[in-house]
């Protein structure tokens, strides 16, 4: 039996976990662009004298992205909607920003004289592969075909930022063992529920998980943590591209895995021989601390290895390392690193006739076996078998029990400036 599944988006305007200082057009673009104070933060305009992400495919798996976005045009290939009714993804449906705006942070080049106005991305000559998905989506959404699909489309990075309160699935699994032999490095964000349970994809072996920093460089609270959490970047007061506005401001971990996937892709366009994983580790080995967390034992549950520094992550001499670098190795001989992705969807595929008829055999004579063992002793005892709920029933030892529903978005729109008090109840560990 399959649990029920949420997705949802973990920054922006209606997600959990987001909450948006502002969406009302500025009237200024140079405004939109002094807002951006990660830029400031990582020295950008010394960055991009080293690397801008040229020759970088980024792909983007969320809400459809609006390529006509006069800060994103140019930038964005047409990719594929998963969606009902298919089709690409550059064009979104008008309500749906938060692919937009991911987007935007990653690959933005602003507009105006020089591309001076506007949102920048921190590898503005990168280019997004959107892939579009129902992050809204109840029981059914998976991103296992979405992340082979961007794998095979070019894609050298790919950007999932959403969080997911399902188990993975063997499907989900085996296409990030897919993404990882062909060297793709998939990053997400680490979700805004500020508590230690486990948020998917974040926390499956493999994926490069990410964290929210503030402009202090100290951890946000509100950023969910745990032993696979690898780094940090800025997630609060984030200025990005709008579909509904032009632009929004908004906080979540989303927006740091964002920063981190475009890190990764001035890396991948600076350095095109290291793999994935030594990218990831040029990330890691070059990452920050605050102060009192200088001697720490890493990675920490909260900060994982640090904040990123992509000058550093350019210029340092580092050794190259491992081919993993930070990233678990994968088991040799995985066969669920092929194939079509759809592992387990079909029970008989591939079993000859024989084999086929013996189990069917099987089961029917043991269904027989079964039922005349309940109606002898049903004949024997009556009515007098255990009530509902006992040993074996619902809520009984064995029995089912139903997992509670995800928790509800925190967002509070209030004042400008304004913050969460605190998250919601958290249901348990399954």
């Amino acid at each position: 039996m399959s649990f029920t599944r949420t997705l949802r988006a973990v920054g922006g305007v209606v997600v959990a976990g987001a909450l948006l200082f502002g969406t009302a057009p500025v009237a200024s673009a140079d405004q939109i662009r002094k807002d951006q104070w990660p830029l400031r933060s990582f020295g950008a305009d010394d960055v991009w004298k080293v690397s801008t992400g040229q020759g970088v495919t980024v792909a983007v798996i969320d809400d459809p992205v609006d390529g006509s976005h006069p800060d994103l045009k140019g930038s964005v290939l047409p990719g594929k909607s998963f969606l009902s009714g298919g089709g690409t993804a550059d064009h979104p449906d008008g309500k749906h920003e938060h692919g937009t705006a991911m987007a935007s942070l990653i690959a933005g080049h602003g507009h105006g004289p020089e591309g001076s106005d506007g949102v920048k991305g921190l590898a503005p000559d990168a280019k997004i592969l959107p892939v579009g998905v129902d992050l809204g989506a109840a029981g059914t959404m998976s991103y296992a075909k979405p992340l082979r699909y961007a794998v095979d489309h070019g894609a050298k990075i790919v950007n999932m930022s959403f969080e997911d309160y399902a188990d993975t699935s063997p499907a989900e699994k085996a296409a990030v063992d897919y993404a990882r032999k062909h060297d793709v490095l998939v990053v997400a964000s680490s979700g805004n529920t500020g508590s230690s349970i486990p948020r998917l994809p974040s926390a499956v072996p493999g994926v490069l998980a990410v964290g929210a920093v503030d402009i202090d460089l100290k951890v946000w609270k509100f950023s969910s943590y745990g032993p696979h959490i690898k780094l940090l970047a800025p997630g609060l007061h984030i200025r990005s591209a709008g579909v509904e506005t032009p632009y929004r401001l908004a906080n979540g971990t989303s927006d740091s895995a964002a920063y981190v996937s475009a890190a990764a892709a001035l890396l991948r366009s600076k350095f095109p021989d290291l793999t994935a994983g030594q990218i990831a580790n040029r990330l890691v080995k070059t990452a920050g601390l605050p102060d009192d967390m200088k001697g720490k034992k890493l990675p920490d549950p909260h900060y994982g290895y640090g904040f990123i520094r992509p000058s550093k992550a350019l210029t340092a001499n580092i050794p190259a390392g491992s081919k993993n670098g930070p990233l678990p190795a994968l088991k040799d001989g995985s066969s669920k690193a092929s194939g079509d992705g759809k592992e387990g969807e079909q029970a008989g595929k591939g079993m000859s006739p024989g084999v086929i008829i013996g189990i069917v055999g099987g089961v029917v004579g043991l269904l027989v076996v079964v039922l005349i063992v309940v109606l002898v002793v049903k004949k024997k005892n009556g009515r007098n078998g255990p009530p509902p709920g006992g040993p074996g029933g619902q809520g009984g030892p064995g029995g089912f029990v139903p997992y509670p529903s995800p928790p509800n978005a925190y967002q509070q729109p209030g004042a400008p400036g304004s913050y969460p008090s605190a998250p919601p109840a958290q249901p348990p560990g399954r």
